[in-house]
């Protein structure tokens, strides 16, 4: 059954995660799960990651959408695959082409948020307001 009410703070972070992996496991480069639940009523997490072709984008977006147990409330952007944002409600989930990541950066914005990168090998926290 899929759930379409905010989740708890402890699920949100385990769902950004999950989706974290999920892209990873397609590949999905520059992956960061951004915690934004003191900066903004938005959502508690973006989760934002890149990948070069529109069949990488649809795959990424495909895999995240099949596998999770919560069903977005908002997909918008997968009809032309360069910024797709599915809204999970607390977790908001960006899966760019990487030009269009690099033109936007929005990451950028959320600089003073702990930040969690996924990678091939491990996910590693980097708490940017540290430094």
């Amino acid at each position: 059954m899929t759930n379409l009410s905010p989740v708890s703070a402890a699920t949100s972070t385990d769902l950004a995660a999950q989706i974290s992996h999920f892209a990873l496991d397609k590949k999905a480069e520059r992956i960061l799960s951004i915690e934004v639940r003191d900066l903004t009523s938005i959502t508690d997490y973006f989760v934002i990651c890149s990948a070069d072709t529109d069949i990488q984008v649809k795959a990424i977006t495909d895999s995240i959408r099949k596998n999770t147990d919560h069903k977005p409330i908002r997909i918008e952007g997968y009809e032309h695959l360069n910024w797709v944002l599915l809204d999970y409600i607390d977790v908001v989930v960006h899966i760019f082409r990487t030009t269009e990541r690099n033109y936007y950066n929005i990451e950028k914005l959320w600089a003073d948020a702990p930040t969690t990168e996924y990678t091939d090998d491990n996910f590693t926290t980097a708490d940017s307001r540290a430094g």
